[in-house]
């Protein structure tokens, strides 16, 4: 209901804006017909036409572009909350009835692994909205160390692959072409997140079943790229780059009830801007899945000598994805 109430305004400011553009053109070129023979007053009167027109315009596109950012904003809200209190809820349940009856003890350490996945999963919301306001900020100074890709895509992979309770084939690297190691220069953690968001999110959006594939590669003998690619519910044509925006979900999704917050991809191609690189996605279209290449800056050469940094190392950071 607050969609179509949504959409309901946006109709109504660009059918208002179209209506005064309309009455402006036809004020003035009543005035300019009246006024025929006034060369000077006629020009002048179109000048005044063009600012008005444009105002009216610009006007229009603020107005809309705005319902649009709080239409967003409200999402992600609504995600962010049921993300919150889903896990909240779940931890609460099982702690009651510890409290009020004896349960077996097969049983009691099962609450205890589902409630330490709920609060791994809380953790995890609330360390994605963090990093999204980190990231926000432009200037932000880290050390970087020597990091090889292929372990690191190997221990999220690990990671995501316990995390949903898969086996081994559902998300599988192929192995590098000629064996080389594919190093950059970065923060492994934020690199650890990326690579994380995106499995999850090929996880996630793969409800008929999860086959994901990984590959890494050099491409333009400068660049390591890492391409993620699923077979599941897939884009449409003009969403490839609108999954990248902050609180961005793709409309219409809502019925696949997939859980997120909107920020995964964002995270994603923040972190990879941040290093130099960039993050895109394609896809042959709906339910024919995606394939989502994240692109990264070989290091230099002369860097091989520097201590490589560990990517197992660390805390593992699990974040959500949001493809839509």
């Amino acid at each position: 209901m607050n969609f179509s109430r949504r959409r309901g305004t946006i109709a109504f400011f660009i059918t208002l804006g179209v209506l005064l553009v309309g009455l402006a053109v036809t004020l003035n070129i009543g005035w300019i017909v009246l006024n025929e023979r006034k060369v000077a007053l006629a020009v002048f009167g179109i000048i005044l036409f063009a600012l008005l027109i444009a105002g009216v315009v610009l006007n229009t596109v603020f107005l809309v572009r705005e319902i649009r950012r709080n239409e967003r904003q409200d999402s992600f809200l609504n995600a962010v909350t049921h993300e919150l209190k889903t896990p909240i809820a779940s931890i609460r349940l099982y702690l009651e009835t510890l409290q009020r009856r004896p349960v077996e003890e097969a049983q009691r350490q099962q609450f205890y692994v589902n409630m330490l996945a709920d609060s791994d999963r809380l953790l995890a919301t609330v360390e994605q909205v963090l990093k999204a306001g980190q990231l926000g900020q432009r200037h932000r100074q880290q050390n970087r160390t020597l990091i090889d890709l292929e372990p690191l895509v190997t221990e999220c992979i690990e990671v995501t692959l316990q995390r949903h309770h898969l086996s081994p084939d559902s998300v599988v690297l192929q192995p590098v072409p000629g064996g080389v190691q594919l190093r950059v220069m970065g923060i492994a953690e934020d690199l650890r997140i990326a690579i994380l968001n995106l499995l999850d999110n090929a996880v996630k959006y793969s409800p008929e079943g999860v086959h994901v594939r990984c590959s890494l590669a050099i491409t333009h003998y400068t660049w390591a790229t890492l391409q993620i690619t699923d077979t599941g519910v897939g884009l449409p044509p003009n969403q490839h780059k609108r999954i990248f925006r902050r609180f961005y979900r793709v409309p219409g999704r809502t019925m696949v009830r997939i859980k997120g917050t909107g920020l995964g991809l964002f995270l994603v191609r923040s972190i990879a801007r941040q290093h130099g690189g960039d993050a895109t996605a394609s896809s042959p279209g709906p339910n024919l899945g995606t394939t989502v290449t994240l692109t990264l800056p070989l290091a230099n050469p002369s860097s091989a000598t520097e201590r490589p940094g560990s990517a197992a190392k660390g805390r593992s950071y699990e974040g959500v994805g949001n493809r839509a």
